[in-house]
């Protein structure tokens, strides 16, 4: 069975971590990978980096850690500089892709 794919964009690599501390607290996820860009802002972005985390897990507990992860981001920057999205099941070939990532995980 394909499990569903979170994705958390938001600035700062801080507020990435604990965006997801608190989301696989509170949920059964599992971090696959995560990725950093600058922003669209460039240098008049408020942070410099953009942090995006990829995770799996069933669709309710992915739905809920997006919920929580949003939540606690946007205790630290604006709800509009945090995006997230729920794939509720996954193309074939998508898995392979989603351990890709410029930071590396333990």
């Amino acid at each position: 069975m394909a499990k569903a794919v979170g994705l958390l964009e938001v600035l700062g690599y801080s507020v990435a971590l604990a965006a997801m501390n608190q989301a696989c607290k509170a949920a059964d996820v599992h971090i696959e990978a995560m990725d950093c860009n600058n922003p669209a802002s460039g240098d008049n972005a408020s942070i410099p980096v953009v942090i995006q985390v990829k995770f799996t897990g069933n669709v309710s507990d992915v739905r809920i850690a997006l919920d929580v992860a949003r939540a606690e981001a946007c205790k630290y920057i604006a709800d509009e500089e945090v995006v997230t999205r729920l794939i509720s099941h996954q193309a074939p070939g998508l898995e392979k892709l989603l351990s890709i990532g410029k930071v590396k995980l333990p």
